[in-house]
This record gives structure tokens, C-alpha cells and sequence, in this order.
């Protein structure tokens, strides 16, 4: 699957990218009931390509309760920690904390969060320490938390710890999420600033989840405009996403002119997913962030959402390549999982013969709208 770049060979293979991992750090990250094992099958198909040698590999920290209390409230995080212990399902808090159906509690799940958090943490402090360039976090991007509940499989918002740490240093951080479910836990915690500028393409559609992120979601106070949501339906494939992705990012950057960057590249918009809505692939996505990563700014990358394992390891595996400047191979190398990319062992993702559901008149309308809403940024 090789993606060919015009001009910018040099700058990928003189990026500087940190690569976030501990086999401690995987295994508790396989370990969520959601998404099995698959923070191994991602780390162990980078590792099987031979991408590790091309990055420096950064042993994460764990966050402790005041770096996760930057925006979480101390009540969730001590009722997090209190249920985490023995596993509790039965504590009739926990539902007023979102913990339950979709954010089931499980022993350690307070270990989970502070893993995942602290991660993300340890990225975003590369980036101001200017170790790199680019600093990768696959296994976080948990975008639905919010500061008091747990939401779509979400406990921690690492997203939102990270681009607060950012904050630190950069005067404006820009966030880009390209998972299929609205980024409405980020949204939502910089929704009044305009210090953060939060970019979300999702599936927007009646009954689906989080229901948040429409056209006309823009912000509030003085973050009013500082919030774009790009709302799709179903089908949408590589060439017609990149459109707008390039067409709304290149305003966003004209009119915001971030200095650092989040981008969260959840794979449930990848053709196969069981989620059944986007049809991409992982090249789509990676022109998408390439597009991005011209900018040359301090840019930290989030993982997410992504439900066939395989399909999502096969896509991080591509875009940890495409951050490196590297053309991988088609054929699967053997490796642990080997089995799991049955039956053509191929790097590719095909897109399915499912139609395409955007009207080409109404994605020009909402572009539109959305170059107007950013002529209001100041």
C-alpha cells in the first residue's frame, strides 16, 4: 500500500517521532472488554514492519490523581478509584457517573485510566520538551469522557489532559478528530475558549451516538465559532473525505493559526468496521494526515475508536508509516497475530460496495457554512 507524497519526503524522514509504549502499558490497555488484545495487535504489527528503529519508543507514566484532576472532578476520580478496587458493579453511584452499560466497571479500571492518561501525558510533554516532532499514542484517544462521567467506552479524556498540558506552553492548540463518533467530551471541555479550536468529522445521524455535533454546534461565550463540526453520513469514501477534510482545514488554519496540534484517528470510519457507516481506508486518512503534518507544528496523534482489530492495527500501522516518510510492504510480516489478517494476509483495506449516502450539494452547503462561521474567528 504505498501512498506516494509529492514534495515532502525530507521532512517526513527528518520528523522526529516519539512512540509511546511499555508491554506494561499494552497489557493493561488489552486489557478492555471493548477492544481485546488490541492494543498488542497494533504495537505488534508496528514492531513486525520494522517501523520501531525509525522512532524513539518513550516509557509512558502513569497520571496521578492531580494531572488527571486537571479536568476530571475529584468526586468522579475518587469513585472511579473506590470501585475499581473490588470491581464493584452494584454501587448505585456509579450510574449518576455514567459507569455501567457502555463504561462497564471492571477491577483496575482506575489503573486503566491513570495508564492511559499518563500516557497521553508523556506524549504531550515530549512535544513541549522538544524531543520530537510527533509523538504517537494509539492506544489513547478516549474522546467521550467528560470531567464528572464516564462515557462510550470512555473513563479518562486523555485528549483533553494532553491538550491542556500543551496549553502550557503553546498559546493555541488546535484539536482534529476523525473517529466516526462526534469528539463531544472535547468539545464540551473547551466549548467556552478560545484558546482551543476543536475540529470533529463524524457520522451525524438520528439515534446515532453521542446524537452531538451538529452544523451549527459552534461554540459558546467566548469559544462561540471555536468549535467546527463537520456532520457525514453513511458511505463517504477516501477521495470525497479528503475534499473536505482539506477544505475546512485549510480555513481553520488560516483563521486560527494554531501552534500545536491534536488529532485523534479513531478507525471505526474504515470500510469493515462493525459499525457499518464510513467506507475508508487507511490511504484516505493518511493523505489527511499528511495534509496536517505540512504544517510542521508540535503535533501529538491519539488513537480511538476501531472495532475490527485487525483492520484498526492494519490502519495505525499505515499512518505510523506515513508519519515516518516509509512504504510498507503489502504482504502481512509473520508475527504473533499473523493469523488474524486472514484470508489475503494484505496490508489493504478494500472499501465495500455500499453506496455513498452524502449529496454532493449538501456537503458544498455545509463547507460553506462552516468558511462563514470561521470568518468570526478573532
Amino acid at each position: 500500500m504505498s501512498y506516494r507524497r509529492d514534495s515532502d519526503d525530507d521532512s517526513c524522514s527528518k520528523r522526529r517521532v516519539a512512540y509511546v509504549y511499555s508491554p506494561e502499558y499494552v497489557e493493561t490497555c488489552d486489557s478492555l472488554s471493548k477492544v481485546p488484545n488490541r492494543a498488542s495487535m497494533v504495537h505488534s504489527l508496528i514492531e513486525a514492519y520494522g517501523l520501531l528503529e525509525h522512532m524513539s519508543t518513550i516509557k509512558p507514566q502513569l497520571a496521578t490523581i492531580e494531572e488527571m484532576a486537571k479536568f476530571h472532578t475529584d468526586s468522579y476520580l475518587e469513585h472511579l478509584h473506590k470501585i475499581s478496587q473490588d470491581g464493584d458493579n452494584d454501587d448505585p453511584q456509579s450510574v449518576d457517573y455514567g459507569l455501567g452499560y457502555d463504561c462497564p466497571v471492571v477491577e483496575g479500571i482506575f489503573h486503566y485510566a491513570a495508564a492511559v492518561g499518563g500516557a497521553t501525558l508523556t506524549a504531550a510533554q515530549c512535544l513541549l520538551d522538544q524531543k520530537c516532532d510527533v509523538a504517537i499514542n494509539w492506544a489513547g484517544g478516549w474522546h467521550h469522557a467528560k470531567k464528572d462521567e464516564a462515557s462510550g467506552f470512555c473513563y479518562v479524556n486523555d485528549a483533553v489532559l494532553g491538550i491542556l498540558r500543551l496549553r502550557e506552553k503553546y498559546e493555541r492548540v488546535l484539536y482534529v478528530d476523525v473517529d466516526l463518533h462526534h469528539g463531544d467530551g472535547v468539545e464540551d471541555a473547551f466549548s467556552f475558549t478560545s484558546k482551543v479550536m476543536t475540529v470533529s468529522l463524524h457520522k451525524f445521524s438520528p439515534g446515532f451516538f453521542p446524537g452531538t455535533g451538529d452544523l451549527s454546534d459552534t461554540g459558546l461565550g467566548k469559544g462561540r465559532w471555536y468549535a467546527v463540526n463537520v456532520p457525514l453520513e453513511d458511505g463517504i469514501k477516501d477521495d470525497r473525505y479528503y475534499q473536505i477534510f482539506t477544505s475546512v482545514m485549510q480555513e481553520v488554519r488560516a483563521q486560527f493559526n494554531p501552534e500545536a496540534m491534536v488529532m485523534q484517528l479513531g478507525a471505526d470510519t474504515m470500510a469493515g468496521d462493525p459499525m457499518c457507516s464510513f467506507n475508508m481506508t487507511p490511504v484516505g486518512v493518511g493523505k489527511c494526515l499528511q495534509y496536517v503534518l505540512g504544517w510542521q507544528l508540535p503535533t501529538l496523534l491519539l488513537g480511538g475508536g476501531g472495532y475490527n482489530l485487525a483492520n484498526t492495527a492494519r490502519c495505525w500501522t499505515f499512518l505510523t508509516a506515513a508519519v515516518l516518510g516509509k512504504t510498507l510492504s503489502s504482504e502481512i510480516p509473520d508475527h504473533e497475530f499473523f493469523t488474524e489478517y486472514g484470508p489475503d494476509y494484505s496490508l489493504e483495506i478494500s472499501p465495500s460496495c455500499r453506496p455513498d449516502r452524502n449529496d454532493t450539494k449538501h456537503l458544498d452547503q455545509v463547507i460553506s457554512t462552516i468558511k462563514g462561521n470561521l470568518k468570526n474567528v478573532v
